[in-house]
């Protein structure tokens, strides 16, 4: 509430410090769908590029190197031949599982589908 033209303290909060940490990880276009296919099983690199259209390798790559870092995400290396790399959630990455869930049942509910005319109400 302003008086005066000056807010007060506790009516500018801040946004919580984990839901920033959750949105600068998790917000990045591709991330989100990753971790949701690898919350099914395990998935080869190649399997998981095609699971994802449109993802560059790169990308993919870069992106999985930011789970893992971030210790949501294993690379698990197959010896060959062929060689074969796998990634699977962490114990921490599986438990975004219901999260993802509620978040996807949200969607259905309250985001349009992309069939309808834009700025139309779907009830």
């Amino acid at each position: 509430m302003a008086v005066n033209g000056v807010h007060s303290e506790t009516a500018c909060k801040r946004v919580d410090e984990g839901i920033t940490r959750v949105f600068e990880l998790l917000g990045k276009r591709w991330t989100g769908l990753i971790v949701s296919v690898l919350i099914q099983q395990p998935v080869h690199f190649a399997d998981l590029r095609r699971a994802i259209p449109g993802i560059s390798e790169r990308m993919l790559s870069d992106r999985l190197t930011e789970l893992a870092t971030a210790g949501l995400v294993v690379r698990e290396v197959s010896e060959g031949p062929p060689l074969r790399v796998s990634y699977r959630l962490t114990e921490a990455g599986a438990a975004l599982e219901p999260s993802l869930k509620e978040l996807g049942q949200w969607a259905e509910k309250h985001l349009p589908d992309g069939s309808g005319c834009p700025g139309e109400s779907q009830q």
